[in-house]
């Protein structure tokens, strides 16, 4: 009777200290180096337009490094070539949660904030893509990147890109 108590205690301590680290310091370098393999493998299918195939490729690597909000942004324009545009919205809605993460833990740097403008436009929400840019300007405007993005208007060149709407909800 003490033992399976005891194994049912230390399954519950486990649960408890697990939920106490942040997702992304459970990804470890081996994981991210075979989600990086998964991604270029991904990248030959795309080359063959064996749109299927990269997308499952791109799915595991989703699941191994689940911060990275490029390969979700893949893994969406994927999933939209492919018809699945329900499963294409829920990878730019995880690239668009990854790129928030990644502007909380460097505030500092506006690349990850100007990706988040980019998925949003790809989520079909222009206007809101609009008004993080007007933000992003406004915390970021020194920043070389930023003026750019902004005075070269590239966000509206991006949206009436055909490109673009190839991928874009």
């Amino acid at each position: 009777m003490i033992k399976p108590l005891s194994l049912l205690l230390c399954a519950l301590l486990a649960l408890s200290f697990g939920g106490c680290k942040p997702k992304a310091a459970s990804i470890t370098s081996i994981q991210r180096k075979e989600a990086a393999n998964l991604v270029s493998e991904a990248q030959f299918a795309m080359t063959l337009r064996d749109y299927a195939r990269a997308e499952g490729l791109l799915t595991k690597a989703t699941a191994l490094e689940f911060d990275n909000g490029n390969y979700w942004i893949s893994l969406g324009s994927m999933r939209v070539r492919l018809g699945q545009r329900p499963a294409a919205k829920k990878a730019y809605e995880s690239a668009l949660h990854a790129f928030e993460a990644a502007y909380k833990l460097k505030p500092t740097v506006a690349q990850p904030y100007l990706q988040q403008v980019y998925a949003l436009a790809l989520l079909g929400r222009a206007d809101d893509a609009r008004a993080l840019l007007t933000k992003v300007e406004k915390k970021h405007g020194t920043d070389l990147a930023v003026r750019a993005f902004v005075q070269g208007r590239q966000l509206e060149s991006m949206l009436s890109s055909q490109m673009f709407k190839e991928v874009g909800l």
